[in-house]
C-alpha cells in the first residue's frame, strides 16, 4: 500500500443543537429490550448510547448515491463509491444527562488517499466534540471511514460452516428488525444496512451489512449489562463486515485498567476489537 496524497487540514466545523431526548433514550432501551422506565428526566445517558446525537440532517436530494447521510458534516467527493467504517475513538470528560441540550462540533479532521492492491482508496476521519451547557466539554469521537471504488462482487465472503460457541461468548443475532431500529435511532440511511437488492447486486456483499456502530453498541452493553463496568475512553478497529440474520459472539476480557472486547462473526473470525478503559 502506498500513500498518494494526505490532506491535514480541517474542514470548517458544522455546529449543531442536540437534546438528549427521554423519548429518544427510552426507544434505544426498548432496540435493547431493556426496562425503559428505569430512565428519566435529568439522569446519566449509559456511555455508548451518544450515537443518537450525531444524527445527521442532510436533505435527502444531496445524500450520496449509497444514501450514506455524513453524520453531521459532508464527506468530500473524491470518486470512490463504497463506504466502510473503520474505526472509532471515543474519549468522555464527564456524562451526558437526559433532557439537557448539547452543541455538537462536527468536522473533516483529515483525508488520506492510498493506492492498494484493489484500487484506490481513501481514508476519511471526522471528529465531533460534544459540549454540555452546564459542564462543558463531555465527549470527543473520532469515526474513521474507508472509501473505496465500484467493485461489485469483490466483497463476497465465502459461506462458512457455523462454529461451535465460542467459551464465555454472548450469541447475538442482529436482524432486519434490529438494523432498521438501530438506522432509524441514529438517522443512517446508508443502504447497505436497508436495501438488500443494492447490498447485495452494487456493492456485493452476501446480505445486508450489520451498521459497525450497532456491533460497537452491542460489545458496550456487554461490558455494562453482564460485567457491571462504565468506561472512560474506548477504541475501536473494524476488521472486517457483520451480515444480517448471522449470529455473532460478544467475549469481554478484563487486563488491568482496561478491557478488551471483541466480536466473533459466525465463521469464528475475528471482526472488531475494541480497547475500553474503564
Amino acid at each position: 500500500m502506498t500513500q498518494q496524497g494526505t490532506s491535514g487540514l480541517r474542514t470548517e466545523s458544522i455546529r449543531r443543537s442536540e437534546t438528549c431526548a427521554i423519548a429518544t433514550v427510552r426507544r434505544v432501551a426498548a432496540m435493547l429490550n431493556l426496562d425503559q422506565d428505569v430512565y428519566g428526566e435529568g439522569d446519566r445517558l449509559p456511555r455508548g448510547w451518544q450515537f443518537i446525537l450525531f444524527g445527521a440532517d442532510t436533505p435527502r436530494g444531496a445524500l450520496r448515491g449509497d444514501g450514506f447521510p455524513g453524520l453531521g458534516v459532508p464527506l468530500p467527493d473524491l470518486g470512490l463509491p463504497r463506504l466502510l467504517l473503520g474505526g472509532r475513538r471515543v474519549q468522555y470528560f464527564g456524562d451526558i444527562t437526559i433532557g439537557e441540550t448539547l452543541q455538537r462540533e462536527s468536522y473533516v479532521e483529515k483525508v488520506s488517499q492510498k493506492e492498494t492492491a484493489n484500487g484506490p482508496m481513501a481514508v476519511v476521519t471526522i471528529a465531533h466534540n460534544l459540549i454540555s451547557e452546564k459542564v462543558g466539554p463531555v465527549l470527543a469521537e473520532t469515526q474513521t471511514y474507508l472509501l473505496m471504488s465500484a467493485q461489485t462482487g469483490a466483497r463476497k465472503m465465502a459461506e462458512g460452516q457455523a462454529v461451535p460457541p465460542i467459551a464465555d461468548a454472548a450469541a447475538v443475532t442482529p436482524d432486519d428488525m434490529l438494523l432498521f431500529q438501530y438506522s432509524a435511532l441514529g438517522f443512517n440511511s446508508h443502504r447497505i444496512h436497508w436495501d438488500r437488492a443494492f447490498a447485495c447486486d452494487t456493492e456485493g456483499f452476501p446480505d445486508l451489512v450489520v451498521n459497525g456502530g450497532l456491533v460497537t453498541l452491542l460489545l458496550t452493553e456487554h461490558l455494562r449489562v453482564k460485567h457491571g463496568q462504565s468506561f472512560s475512553a474506548f477504541t475501536a478497529k473494524h476488521m472486517s463486515p457483520f451480515f444480517a440474520s448471522r449470529p455473532l459472539y460478544l467475549v469481554a476480557d478484563a487486563q488491568d485498567n482496561a478491557w478488551m472486547l471483541r466480536a466473533f462473526d459466525d465463521a469464528g473470525r475475528l471482526a472488531l476489537e475494541i480497547e475500553a478503559v474503564v
